[in-house]
């Protein structure tokens, strides 16, 4: 087929070139960003479906949340960059902006964080629930089941053609995750779980939640408690990757917001997702010294090794990941701290970086740190196992998810989604019988 774009920029035409059939397609313009070509008709007036493979190249949905721009390394939440975000903002600001469309004002603030605080308890029985995983379940085992579980528990925000309920469950989602990871963690160390404070602010209290004891009081480190605002809000929504994806996929069937969410933290748990930060932790680890990267360096530029540099490279980013350039002055502020002044493996961290970013093969190919190069090392200093860092992605990714739901559900076009397939299987055959088969 042949295709010519109209001056008009209004429609797209096709054509067959071998019946000469043409069909005409409306273009839409979003507010930045590629225009887009409806097909939704195609079948019905061509025959044909289109064949897009991951989806690399369709649109899936109208969203006015977050914006991507993978060439020059832009990422913006309704319009404002990720950059000012984390430098002006917290996470609480952000999920209002995300969930609402414009940051709050200071009544509204108040007002949100009030009602997201008084509902970071979970509901008893679910600390019973804990008591049927093993000590040793991997926590992202155990959050698909609990957080999935939740709609079991509350029965009064399972409506999801009522606007309120679905906002009661959105705060919902947003207040208890930090509570279930926390709970997901101390009951892998066999510790007790530490009911959350009123008197913190969300990452402060996440922390405690994981790192506080009975026995004695715990101390709150304002730059961890910052560092870790910010890896929230840098996590907090992507546009349509896997998981968001994933999560419409399911609300799209009606499902309730509880079950939407549980199926973005299995999508999220998957290596090439939300595990790409504990992958370059044990990439530096196999590295070991400085002296042995040029070694590995050779092996990334080598087609017929399967070694490849973790934590390099973007799926969208053809440039630098924004939220690399904040966690990379993060990771220093958070090292210094701690009196981790010298730590091997971020001196081997920037060696890398410094490298990579010199050789003319990674430059060319613009294979430039991402997000998970920076958070994987600070969520070690700061304690937390490799086991625990898909969970908190999951747990800043949960107002991304949430928002993307309720903007779904507020479609008045709202249909269930399913994609289509280019069949190759065996043509119609009969059937013969197991005594008749060769």
């Amino acid at each position: 087929m042949s295709k010519n774009k109209t001056t008009s920029h209004k429609s797209f035409t096709l054509t067959n070139d071998q019946t000469g059939q043409t069909v005409k397609l409306p273009v839409y313009e979003g507010t930045v960003g590629p225009s887009v070509i409806d097909i939704r008709k195609l079948y019905e007036e061509t025959g044909h479906f289109t064949m897009d493979p991951s989806f690399t190249a369709t649109g899936s949905c109208k969203s006015r949340i977050t914006y991507i721009d993978g060439d020059e390394g832009i990422l913006m939440h309704r319009g404002y960059s990720i950059e000012e975000l984390t430098e002006k903002s917290n996470f609480m600001e952000v999920s209002y902006l995300l969930l609402y469309g414009e940051p709050p004002t200071s009544g509204e603030y108040d007002d949100f964080v009030h009602n997201i605080t008084y509902h970071t308890m979970v509901h008893e029985q679910i600390h019973y629930f804990f008591r049927g995983f093993r000590r040793d379940a991997h926590p992202m085992a155990v959050m698909c089941g609990v957080v999935g579980a939740l709609s079991a528990f509350y029965h009064d925000s399972l409506d999801i053609w009522d606007p309120k309920q679905r906002e009661i469950s959105a705060h919902r989602l947003i207040a208890k995750m930090p509570t279930l990871a926390a709970m997901a963690y101390k009951y892998s160390l066999g510790q007790p779980f530490m009911y959350p404070r009123n008197d913190l602010n969300y990452a402060e209290n996440f922390l405690y939640m994981c790192f506080g004891v009975p026995a004695e009081p715990y101390k709150i480190n304002p730059v961890l408690a910052r560092a870790m605002d910010k890896i929230f809000i840098l996590h907090a929504d992507h546009e349509q990757n896997a998981s968001t994806s994933t999560v419409r996929l399911a609300g799209s069937s009606q499902a309730n917001p509880f079950a939407c969410i549980a199926s973005g933290i299995a999508s999220l748990w998957g290596p090439a997702h939300g595990g790409a930060n504990q992958a370059v932790l044990e990439m530096l680890a196999q590295i070991g010294t400085k002296d042995r990267i040029p070694e590995f360096i050779a092996r990334a530029k080598d087609k017929e090794d399967p070694f490849r540099l973790m934590g390099f490279g973007h799926r969208v980013y053809k440039n630098y990941d924004p939220r690399a350039q904040v966690l990379r002055s993060a990771a220093h502020e958070v090292l210094q701290e701690l009196g981790i002044t010298k730590d091997p493996m971020m001196e081997l961290a920037m060696e890398l970086e410094r490298i990579a970013l010199e050789d003319p093969y990674f430059v060319e190919r613009k294979l430039f740190p991402n997000v998970d190069f920076y958070s994987g090392i600070i969520l070690k200093a700061m304690g937390f196992p490799t086991s625990m860092f898909t969970v908190l992605f999951a747990l800043a990714r949960t107002v991304g998810w949430i928002s993307q739901w309720k903007e779904m559900m507020e479609e008045p076009t709202l249909k269930i989604g399913r994609p289509r397939q280019l069949y190759t299987g065996s043509p119609a055959r009969p059937y013969v019988s197991i005594k008749e088969r060769s």
